[in-house]
């Protein structure tokens, strides 16, 4: 298969053009390349800027490769009217345009939706910002932690008494990018209805609210309020971690027949029929009594050997695992989360891949483009441009051409 082959997949024939920038929008599009669809990534004549972005591995931006493998890369210039020309062309032969500039940006470029639906009725634009395109904090600019810490889940991340703490990957930017994927496939769905598209917008603001749904509506409803645990996320008799002998490890054996199989492994009966722990909403607020021993229990074990032992018993536990560890994991490989593919610069990396199985059209997983790599190929084959027409707009830097596409897997 060719770079960026996308034969099979279950959204073979569908093409989107991917303006986004950094990783909500561009991790989108990385899902639609992943199911198959063909996903142009629309970037500056000297290359996205997150190509620079680190860490890097043998001199290639990690950053950069994970979110845009498997894209096709057509290096533009948008400050030209040639250059909107091409993409105005591109938009009638697509079907989604995906863009995450600030709100109203897309629209003094020339490329608001009132401008798209009417050079293609059924284009279907996905819209990603901070804070949405309308609402009381529209005008103002933010990234990944501003839906951490908007929403309330800073408040409730880590243990009693320390100050608010962030996830460190960006937790915010990669479920709003599923909420634009999602929508999208929607509004494919319901195109297929009505023959029309429409535009959709998602923002890291609103998914910072739905990440802390749960004591938010607590509160809203009778005013609850919901604190963090001194266990920094649940007693282990509900779910918590434990240190062990050589690590940590967590468990999460929160309901009433879970707590029963707990006190057969630990052998406990007593523990099993005191009321003090019937419910589990009794186990939370007694958990203390308990803990010094159940502490004790795991600290003296290997967290291999606990894992194994509890999982004979139906308890749902696991190791906690740093980078390097989870970079092993057997599952990671046999069910191909992380795939290994060509790449110009580092010759080989790592890239996320299958998450999801289609037992008929399997996820593609591709490489990263260089700058321009499908530039001749996506004005040449998709707009019937000539060799001549784009050699000259080579030469007057509308557009950069890059080499020749590698062989992926």
């Amino acid at each position: 298969m060719t770079s960026n082959g996308n034969m099979n997949g279950p959204l073979e024939g569908i093409r989107v053009l991917d303006l986004g920038r950094y990783q909500a929008g561009p991790r989108c599009a990385l899902m639609f390349a992943r199911m198959g669809a063909e996903v142009i990534k629309i970037e500056s004549t000297t290359g996205d800027e997150s190509r620079q972005n680190g860490p890097r591995v043998r001199g290639q931006s990690a950053y950069w490769v994970q979110y845009n493998s498997g894209k096709k890369s057509l290096a533009i210039n948008m400050r030209t009217e040639k250059g909107k020309e091409v993409l105005r062309e591109l938009v009638k032969v697509s079907d989604i345009l995906l863009q995450n500039f600030r709100p109203g940006t897309i629209d003094i470029m020339g490329f608001g939706y009132d401008v798209l639906k009417e050079l293609n009725p059924k284009i279907i634009m996905i819209n990603v910002s901070a804070y949405g395109q309308y609402g009381p904090n529209k005008e103002k600019v933010g990234f990944d932690p501003i839906g951490q810490a908007m929403g309330g889940l800073m408040s409730l991340t880590g243990y009693d008494g320390l100050p608010p703490i962030k996830t460190y990957f960006p937790l915010i930017d990669r479920i709003t990018a599923l909420h634009a994927c999602i929508g999208a496939l929607a509004a494919l769905r319901e195109r297929e209805i009505s023959g029309q598209g429409q535009a959709l917008e998602v923002c890291l603001a609103d998914t910072g609210f739905t990440v802390n749904e749960i004591p938010i509506s607590a509160y809203l409803g009778d005013g609850t309020i919901t604190n963090r645990d001194p266990q920094g996320g649940g007693t282990g008799i509900v779910g918590g971690m434990y240190e062990t002998a050589d690590g940590y490890m967590i468990l999460a054996a929160g309901n009433d027949a879970m707590w029963q199989r707990m006190c057969e492994a630990l052998k406990k009966p007593a523990w099993a029929s005191d009321e003090r722990f019937k419910t589990r909403a009794q186990r939370q607020a007694n958990g203390h009594i308990l803990e010094e021993e159940m502490a004790a229990w795991f600290k003296e074990r290997n967290t291999k050997e606990i894992i194994d032992y509890l999982s004979s018993f139906s308890i749902p536990c696991a190791p906690v695992h740093s980078t390097e560890q989870a970079a092993k994991e057997p599952q990671l490989h046999e069910r191909e989360i992380m795939m290994e593919v060509p790449d110009p610069v580092a010759g080989t990396m790592w890239v996320t891949g299958k998450m999801i199985k289609f037992d008929r059209t399997p996820m593609v997983v591709g490489s990263a483009p260089t700058v321009g790599q499908h530039t001749r190929e996506i004005l040449q084959e998709l707009l019937d441009y000539t060799d001549a027409e784009v050699d000259a707009m080579v030469d007057d830097k509308v557009v950069s051409a890059g080499p020749d596409s590698v062989e992926v897997r």
